[in-house]
């Protein structure tokens, strides 16, 4: 098991050690040599143990989390504070919002296309059948004030009366509620028309059909944005359930990977993260929700993406990171969340659309890598992805330093390269050999 390189002392030189009065030579070089020797284990080529001696500091009761009382034995910290969950939906709750349906009426468009797609199904509904009872409430007040409903002006007794009605066929409520709907939908079954004798029938007749056309298409509408709005199209995009860190090209980096499930392709596909952690100013003010812009890209392409298969974005940890000086224990111990979003147009309908996920401190795999998904397979002549192992990880030799340390300790083995530090460790044994005479 790595010893966390975090726990090493820093290195002196031993010129300077004599110039400041400290301690001799001999002593900052068996200091220099441990040094390395602690480093040299915690970074072996062997069969990497990183990914396990990460797992242990999670839960063991050897591990250096043993001193937190949220903390036992075989069991993983439950961390439910988090402002976007896996599935991209926010976890942020509204209250003491003036004037709030008010101003949700005012944009009732979007307020219905939000609704989930029981209320607006039932408002879909409701917005017919209440419009025809109005409108046949309206008609049969017509055929009332007009006379038509009295006995001897029914359908029946017309000829013998020589009545001239204002809609033919209307014998009560039932059949002004039945020419409401043919009204409205154009229909028109010839059974029931108007006639020229009512003015306010003509009227109404032709207002309904207005009424009817309009609320249609914004009905229609509604459905149309629910069915094709991008919230949908990014339930085919997958991210990684966990992220991990490891290193690449001598440096550590945060990596997720994202994909998409549909063979239509995100056009000018963008990723981005941000950091959601709290941080103190100067003058001791506290920002529990402060976010910071992580700079994150893929290979040598920035953070575009050609998004034809499963790609892993990487956030390299260096100076300008936020991460920059938490090693694996700090990365265990502290409260943070990844908030990671996708972003691009839907090649089929042209409308953009955006995925959410997050990622909090104990969804971060320390030590481990994620395996490749994408083959060629020779016999289909064509790239395969192998969506099954979209989440599997291995486990890769990892420093469980910081970046900043690992950084140092680079600056340091380049220093044992130099001319003056291969000739002084040299000249070491001989000096130790003279004092020994």
């Amino acid at each position: 098991m790595h010893a966390p390189l975090n726990d090493v002392q820093v290195l002196r030189d031993p010129a300077d050690a004599d110039a400041n009065g400290g301690s001799s030579k001999e002593e900052a070089f068996s200091h220099m040599r441990e040094w390395k020797r602690q480093y040299m284990r915690g970074i072996s080529t062997t069969t990497s143990q990183a990914g396990v001696y990460y797992e242990a500091l999670k839960g063991s009761s050897h591990s250096l989390a043993k001193g937190s009382r949220n903390f036992r034995p075989g069991s993983m910290r439950r961390v439910r504070r988090r402002a976007v969950f896996k599935n991209g939906d926010c976890n942020v709750v509204q209250k003491n919002l003036q004037r709030r349906r008010v101003r949700f009426l005012q944009d009732m468009y979007t307020t219905m296309v939000d609704w989930q797609w029981r209320w607006t199904l039932l408002a879909f509904a409701l917005s017919f059948i209440l419009s025809w009872l109005f409108f046949a409430l309206l008609w049969w007040l017509i055929m009332y004030t007009h006379g038509d409903l009295e006995e001897l002006h029914m359908p029946d007794n017309q000829e013998e009366s020589g009545w001239s009605p204002c809609v033919s066929a209307i014998d009560g409520f039932t059949s002004c509620f039945l020419f409401s709907i043919e009204t409205q939908h154009t229909i028109g079954y010839g059974v029931r028309t108007t006639s020229p004798e009512c003015p306010e029938a003509i009227f109404m007749m032709c207002f309904q059909s207005i009424y009817g056309v309009m609320s249609s298409a914004f009905m229609a509408g509604i459905v149309f944005a629910k069915m094709t709005r991008a919230k949908q199209r990014a339930q085919t995009l997958l991210f990684s359930k966990h992220a991990v860190i490891c290193q690449r090209d001598g440096s550590l980096s945060l990596m997720f990977r994202v994909g998409d499930m549909r063979k239509s392709h995100i056009i000018g596909a963008g990723v981005r993260a941000q950091l959601i952690r709290t941080r103190s100013t100067k003058e001791g003010e506290v920002m529990t929700q402060h976010f910071t812009e992580l700079e994150i890209g893929t290979d040598d392409s920035g953070s575009d993406l050609f998004f034809i298969w499963p790609m892993v974005i990487e956030h390299k940890i260096d100076e300008n990171s936020p991460l920059y000086e938490m090693n694996a224990t700090d990365m265990l111990h502290d409260k943070f969340e990844i908030v990671v979003i996708l972003e691009g147009t839907v090649e089929s309908t042209g409308q953009s659309a955006q995925a959410r996920s997050s990622y909090i401190n104990t969804e971060i795999l320390w030590g481990h890598r994620f395996d490749p998904v994408v083959l060629y397979n020779k016999d289909l002549q064509a790239y395969e992805i192998d969506y099954a192992r979209f989440n599997e990880t291995t486990q890769v030799d990892t420093p469980l330093c910081s970046a900043r340390e690992l950084n140092e300790i680079y600056k340091i083995q380049e220093g044992f390269r130099t001319p003056e530090t291969t000739f002084t460790m040299r000249q070491l044994p001989h000096n130790y050999s003279d004092q020994a005479s």
